[in-house]
């Protein structure tokens, strides 16, 4: 019994001892990052090679870089090149880091009733959205989605803001309850490819246009500045920025796919 004892009490103690040597470190992703299912490939590839429990907070990008600006993540992951080199020159992140790229695509009804798979450009296809006010599900959550989407609309010279309810849907959702509005209505709706992949309720939509230059869709990886929040975990975002662009996640990274369809490409420089 006494041996017993000692055993239980001795593997514990190992339990304990490893829990403490694991580094953790909290990271903020959009939620099509998380959406895509990629995080449950790559995570435990981390613990097994880094011994670094990652804690996501699946945020929009616009929340992602508030809790930057606040010092509540260690580093962000996020879609929106522009917003991220503001977040940069206000001295919140050191630099951002290229890790994958995929595309944002138009997805609607198969019916297609404002013809856009027709079209050459994605603003052919938004002008004919918005000339037969056809029904359009927006995220509407300040997300990286949600940025380009307005950029899109205000190239038209149009402004999103001012469009009637009557056609034109803001959910204030992530990406999935987005696309799942979207199904509901049978409503045209602006996603990142990979979300889309992965969506199951997909009822009566289709992808109706892609291609576009202007659809590209970089994500990047940004250490917050231990200058601006001393408790940060700098040194476990360093060593994670490490491994994402090194062999072993970008390699997960391109093989990752559904139904033989990568839904990421990576390309960060080593």
């Amino acid at each position: 019994m006494m041996m017993r004892l000692a055993n239980l009490i001795f593997f514990l103690a190992i339990a304990v001892s490893s829990r403490a040597n694991a580094d953790e470190m909290r990271l903020a992703v959009t939620t099509s990052f998380h959406n895509s299912g990629l995080s449950d490939v790559l995570l435990p590839q981390v613990k097994v090679d880094l011994d670094l429990d990652v804690r996501l907070i699946v945020v929009g990008t616009g929340q992602a870089l508030k809790l930057g600006k606040a010092g509540d993540v260690d580093a962000i992951l996020v879609h929106s090149k522009t917003a991220e080199e503001k977040f940069i020159t206000a001295g919140y992140a050191t630099h951002r880091r290229e890790i994958m790229y995929n595309d944002f695509v138009l997805v609607g009804p198969k019916s297609d009733p404002a013809d856009v798979s027709t079209t050459d450009t994605i603003s052919e296809a938004l002008a004919k959205i918005l000339a037969t006010q056809s029904l359009f599900v927006s995220r509407g959550d300040d997300s990286g989605t949600h940025r380009k989407e307005t950029s899109l609309w205000k190239s038209l010279k149009s402004n999103p803001g001012n469009f009637p309810s009557s056609w034109y849907r803001s959910v204030g959702s992530g990406m999935g309850a987005t696309l799942n509005a979207a199904s509901g209505m049978n409503a045209y709706v602006l996603s990142d490819r990979a979300s889309w992949l992965k969506f199951k309720n997909k009822g009566d939509l289709k992808l109706l246009f892609s291609g576009d230059p202007a659809l590209f869709n970089q994500y990047a990886y940004l250490p917050l500045n231990k200058d601006k929040h001393q408790h940060i975990n700098h040194k476990a975002a360093a060593v994670l920025e490490k491994w994402l662009v090194g062999p072993a996640a970008q390699n997960l990274i391109g093989r990752y796919k559904i139904g033989g369809e990568a839904l990421f490409v990576p390309n960060a420089a080593p």
